[in-house]
């Protein structure tokens, strides 16, 4: 359900670091004084300061023996030695991201361009990984974990008992879609052994998909998918010896198929494993430190929260861990004080707050112990924007804003090593991507170049009149929002209003951001049209606004995100210019499932939906994601039902658009055929539109983007219509 939120947020983070032309994020060298990237499907090495640039993998180098052409990088990475490169090429999608492909090692020594995985199927290795040692590589073939030697590309299988189900050194749908788990497994620091997760998901009721267009007889298609209120699949931790294929499974405490192991490392220079497990409920999280050769498992710290423990201590994959004092202790994130703050964890347990105060943050992008100093962003005075702000790692410093106060907006970074430099990129509502190389800490513009503050004295503004304000609801909350008016704004006209939705703990909309206050679904100018467009984030959104704000939600989708809505849009439709006929709201995924429940649950405010890929029944939905946030239905299965869009279908009044790609993965298509039932059977009219086997993000097929915004756009104006009254 949160999979177009986080793409939508990925491909923005890196049109804002990167040209069009890059394919993945730079790499800085181990003292920070340049880096590397991909330009034009070469390796070249950039000084950030002077700009200037060397070639260090050229195509030619790149081009197999016998071939016509040359590989297309797609990434890239060194060994620990530098003396070789691992490139990855020829990919294919699985589920979300291009995770299967071609791997080949370039020795730079001898410019030796090899294929690793011989005489297995084309685009079909995962996650390759030289070895420490820089002597193997590792990767996933279908299920199982190989070791090849470099030197004489012997290939070791490390597993043998892998099938579709019993998936080793990867994970199944569910963990991938909700814990953003997907290489699965880990090299030891001696380069003798892997540590891997193993999950069994034989226990899990396959969902079938329905291919009927691709051949004359249909084509089912399964996926394993734990829905909310199913056993989960098993998962347990293996360390597996190169020189015996042995593996040694950790003895972690509770049933594999009762707790979730979202995280996993390597406790550095040791033969120790770090580990962390979380109950079912996913409200109780420890840690665990792992004896590789005798599997005995010690907890070292635990945490609870009566609602959720979030199970990523960083945001993105679940891959790496922040260790200090050469492997002692390492950086954790919580808000077990009822906000967002960075700990220093120790191996036995104690912890020290290094960002003490009443406000969030958002994540650690780097930290130096020969610099004593933490970077991480924050926004304590405004919790749609991002701010770069740094600390010191013994817990007796303050934290000091390091972007300057006269950029406001949302600000990202990469910073390098030493902590010396910074790729830094700015954008707000009002101005586009703006970037420059920085120093730190002090954030002068690098090598005498012309930086953001000077380019902002000559930007041009985007020419839209975006607000952001708050408005106040009862219980003294309140809501994050924003409203673009039309152009040529006449306050003494009435306009019509459209709210952009999503409402659940998986993104946020207010965000101030370039792309904010824009509708790609909508072909032409709404501003022009003489549409309001609004949108709103309450409570249960991912602002950092502290914990009370963000879990408010417990046990309550669809109906504490639901009311808050309303309240705010009610708010907002007492002002004068505002046409109280004329409001429409629309969403995707989980704005898909709010735009209903807003058509069901408050007919008297709006009055034109368009709903696209919605859970309308909350029952459908995975278990890890469901679960987290409303409880197990055994429990509470009232919850889940008051807080469905089929169970007040009945009260639909306005006009509904509902639409659905018959091959989503993620958010099943039984979602509409049980919305459709419902709706049927109270002898409700609406128009429905199904897109054959598109998936979540219904952008498979030829013109298929370009129909789905003519019929939105279509939809929206026939029955909202646009212009002031």
């Amino acid at each position: 359900m949160k999979q177009l939120h986080r793409l939508l947020s990925a491909l923005a983070l890196l049109c804002l670091l990167f040209p069009a032309t890059a394919q993945q994020s730079i790499n800085w060298n181990k003292g920070g004084s340049d880096y590397t990237t991909l330009e034009a499907n070469q390796i070249v090495r950039i000084n950030p300061i002077t700009g200037q640039k060397d070639v260090v993998i050229a195509k030619n180098l790149l081009t197999p023996k016998g071939a016509n052409d040359e590989l297309k990088v797609r990434s890239y990475s060194f060994s620990e030695d530098n003396q070789k490169v691992l490139i990855y090429t020829n990919t294919k999608r699985v589920w979300r991201y291009d995770t299967k492909g071609d791997y080949w090692i370039l020795d730079l020594k001898t410019n030796q361009l090899s294929q690793l995985g011989k005489g297995f199927d084309a685009s079909s290795l995962m996650f390759a990984k030289i070895s420490p040692d820089s002597k193997s590589v590792a990767y996933v073939y279908k299920n199982n974990i190989y070791a090849e030697n470099i030197a004489t590309h012997k290939i070791t299988s490390l597993t043998k008992d892998g099938t579709k189900k019993l998936i080793n050194g990867t994970f199944d749908w569910a963990y991938e879609e909700e814990f953003s788990c997907r290489d699965g497994f880990r090299w030891s620091p001696d380069s003798k052994s892997i540590a891997y997760w193993q999950i069994d998901a034989n226990t899990i009721r396959d969902f079938y998909m329905i291919n009927n267009t691709d051949s004359v007889y249909s084509k089912i298609v399964p996926v394993e998918y734990p829905k909310a209120g199913q056993t989960p699949s098993s998962c347990r931790i293996g360390v597996v010896l190169l020189a015996t294929s042995q593996t040694k499974w950790m003895k972690l405490p509770g049933a594999t198929n009762n707790n979730y192991i979202p995280k996993m490392e390597w406790v550095p220079n040791t033969n120790k494993l770090i580990i962390q497990q979380l109950n079912r409920k996913q409200n109780v999280s420890t840690l665990f430190i792992a004896e590789a050769q005798t599997a005995a498992t010690t907890a070292i710290y635990k945490e609870t929260d009566e609602a959720w423990v979030e199970f990523n201590n960083r945001s993105g994959e679940s891959v790496g861990w922040d260790w200090l004092d050469n492997g002692k202790s390492f950086l954790w994130i919580s808000e077990k004080d009822g906000w967002n703050h960075a700990y220093k964890i120790t191996l036995d347990g104690k912890e020290q707050l290094l960002t003490p105060g009443d406000f969030d943050v958002i994540d650690i992008l780097s930290y130096s112990e020969q610099n004593n100093k933490m970077y991480y962003t924050a926004s304590p005075d405004n919790p749609r924007q991002r701010y770069l702000f740094s600390t010191t790692l013994d817990g007796q410093g303050k934290s000091v804003r390091i972007t300057p106060m006269t950029q406001s907006g949302t600000h990202s970074y990469e910073i390098s090593p030493d902590q010396k430099m910074a790729f830094h990129s700015f954008n707000s509502s009002q101005i586009s991507r703006m970037s420059e190389v920085v120093n730190l800490p002090d954030h002068s513009v690098a090598g005498g170049k012309e930086g953001i503050e000077a380019k902002l004295s000559k930007v041009r503004l985007a020419q839209r009149p975006i607000d952001f304000f708050d408005i106040p609801i009862e219980g003294g909350v309140k809501l994050s929002a924003w409203m673009v008016k039309p152009v040529n704004f006449d306050s003494t006209k009435k306009y019509p209003v459209v709210f952009y939705v999503y409402t659940e703990p998986a993104g946020a909309t207010t965000k101030d951001e370039y792309y904010t206050g824009r509708n790609n679904l909508y072909q032409g100018d709404m501003g022009k049209d003489g549409y309001i467009y609004v949108s709103i984030d309450g409570r249960g959104t991912p602002l950092p606004k502290g914990r009370a704000w963000r879990k408010a939600i417990y046990r309550k989708i669809g109906q504490i995100n639901i009311a808050d809505q309303a309240a705010g849009a009610s708010y907002l439709l007492k002002r004068p210019y505002m046409d109280s006929s004329r409001v429409a709201v629309w969403g995707w995924s989980g704005g898909g499932s709010t735009t209903l429940n807003l058509l069901f649950q408050y007919p008297q405010i709006y009055k034109t939906g368009i709903a696209v890929a919605a859970v309308g029944n909350q029952l459908t939905y995975d278990n890890i994601y469901q679960e987290r946030y409303m409880g197990l239905p055994q429990e509470n299965k009232e919850d889940f039902v008051n807080g469905s869009p089929i169970t007040h279908a009945k009260n639909l009044q306005g006009h509904l658009l509902y639409i659905h790609g018959t091959g989503d993965d993620n958010v099943h298509y039984q979602n509409a055929e049980m919305l459709l039932n419902e709706l049927i059977k109270y002898n409700k009219q609406f128009e429905f539109m199904a897109y054959p086997n598109r998936s979540h993000g219904i952008s498979e097929g030829e013109g298929t983007s370009k129909h789905l915004s003519t019929l939105y756009t279509n939809y929206l104006r026939k029955y909202c219509p646009p212009g002031g009254k």
